[in-house]
């Protein structure tokens, strides 16, 4: 089994549970995690998950709907892939988000991550 990580995708995105923040907009960070076969040891990108276009999926979820919690972002985000990439066997997804400010506590940024398998 091979892992294929993208990490740190900036995709901007109108999510959040007040309409404030759905409203303002903000950059989401995702750290995806791919676990695939060793197909791609042949050296061929047909061969492989082409993350490029992994990325490209992970921003046409998010520009679909928005989302009130990273939980339910982050699970459109891991089912889509596993429906759209026949080579992927398991899925992690992390969302996270800086503007976090709750009660004036500092906070360097929230995340929800689900795991998908298939």
């Amino acid at each position: 089994m091979i892992e294929v990580e993208l990490r740190a995708l900036e995709i901007f995105g109108r999510h959040g549970v007040t309409e404030a923040e759905r409203q303002r907009g903000q950059t989401f960070l995702y750290d995806v995690k791919l676990e695939v076969s060793d197909a791609a040891l042949s050296d061929r990108l047909e061969d492989a998950v082409d993350y490029v276009t992994v990325a490209e999926c992970v921003r046409e979820v998010s520009d679909a709907r928005p989302f009130a919690l990273l939980e339910a972002l982050a699970g459109a985000v891991a089912d889509e892939i596993v429906a759209r990439f026949s080579g992927v066997a398991g899925v992690r997804v992390r969302v996270r988000k800086r503007d976090v400010a709750p009660a004036g506590l500092a906070v360097g940024w929230t995340a929800a991550t689900v795991v998908r398998r298939t």
